[in-house]
């Protein structure tokens, strides 16, 4: 008996839900206050899936901790490519929790108000396309949120967003607008086909018509959103933007968030340095490549391979893809969102489990 006990615990201990369940980092097993992210971390020896998930993990949840918030620059897309490492390594889930927890508890009694309408952006955003990469349906927290984002959608058809100077996600409200019709277009069961939703979308068109893309990157976003939502640019447009996207790819096969960003005018870094546009990253790369398959590119086409080949000798030995800050020194935070878009990339070009992000809309506009 006692032989076959022994023969029962090790095979339960080298069974990889055990050694999942051991490596699981919850909010306690992470610091309070932000580590410094730098460019000096070594590049990891191989690809790992695990460090990968691990360092978003430590991110998203140091965050959480220290800030006690929602962001663009970590936990959102956490919430949209952690569910891409689920079986190489389980999460906590305490991130979603705390996604649901706005609706749940702090805006139970009291919403947010059109001066706060990044919230539900963020927080709509975050849930929706973890419901499509998870259950494939939309949950009712996350409905209830979109729900809520068109109350406090202003007028002109835009929303309040932070203008931090951290190009391209904090800086004007462009983004967020494009990132509402991306979310919108692309939630499960309908949602863009509700009331609620019609109204607000016909509003937010006139918005884009009347704020013309400023940057690459805005046309990049215009591009991605328009195939789930019609009406805002043409497949001309859509042809002629990814063109201008490959065309950036850097000789080791990556591309740079600064070569995004050079044709908005008057955008300059704090430090009066030019924008580094020759130094590949996490972001540019991995935004990119999800682009680029979502507007119809092989996952086979050479240079979508080359830049998976990027990403895999360019991870750093925690986990991540770094990505400099490419306008204002803001602790290079984008460094968590590209390196959940690496991970996005990966997924997109068949290297991780499921893939972005479902079914499109036929191209016609």
């Amino acid at each position: 008996m006692a032989i076959l006990l022994r023969i029962i615990v090790l095979l339960i201990a080298t069974t990889p839900t055990f050694v999942a369940a051991q490596q699981l980092i919850t909010l306690n097993d992470v610091e309070e206050g932000l580590p410094a992210i730098t460019a000096d971390e070594p590049i990891a020896t191989e690809f790992s899936a695990e460090r990968a998930a691990q360092y978003l993990d430590r991110s998203a949840l140091n965050w959480q901790k220290t800030k006690k918030c929602a962001t663009c620059h970590t936990n959102l897309f956490y919430m949209v490519a952690r569910p891409a490492l689920k079986t190489i390594l389980p999460d906590s889930g305490e991130v979603r929790s705390f996604y649901e927890d706005y609706r749940k508890v702090r805006w139970e009694k009291k919403g947010p108000t059109e001066a706060q309408g990044f919230w539900p952006i963020v927080v709509g955003t975050g849930l929706t396309f973890n419901d499509l990469q998870t259950t494939g349906k939309l949950s009712d927290v996350a409905r209830e949120v979109l729900d809520i984002m068109w109350t406090v959608q202003r007028e002109d058809g835009g929303w309040k967003w932070p203008d931090c100077d951290y190009a391209p996600l904090e800086i004007d409200d462009h983004y967020g607008v494009t990132l509402a019709a991306l979310t919108v277009g692309i939630a499960p069961d309908g949602y863009a086909e509700t009331p609620q939703a019609r109204a607000g979308l016909e509003k937010l068109r006139k918005y884009l018509k009347d704020n013309p893309p400023k940057s690459l990157h805005h046309r990049a976003m215009l591009a991605w959103c328009s195939i789930r939502v019609d009406g805002i640019v043409t497949q001309e447009q859509r042809d002629k933007t990814l063109a201008e996207l490959l065309a950036l790819q850097l000789d080791d096969g990556g591309w740079s968030t600064a070569g995004l960003l050079t044709d908005w005018k008057g955008l300059a870094r704090s430090d009066g340095q030019p924008l580094d546009t020759n130094t590949s990253d996490g972001y540019g790369t991995g935004l990119v490549i999800v682009i680029a398959r979502e507007l119809g590119v092989p996952a086979d086409d050479p240079q979508l391979q080359r830049g998976i080949a990027s990403l895999h000798v360019n991870q750093r030995e925690s986990g991540k893809w770094f990505t400099r800050s490419p306008v204002k020194e803001c602790s290079n935070l984008i460094t968590n969102v590209g390196s959940a878009f690496a991970v996005l990339a990966l997924q997109a070009c068949g290297e991780l489990p499921r893939g972005p992000f479902g079914k499109r809309m036929p191209a016609t506009q």
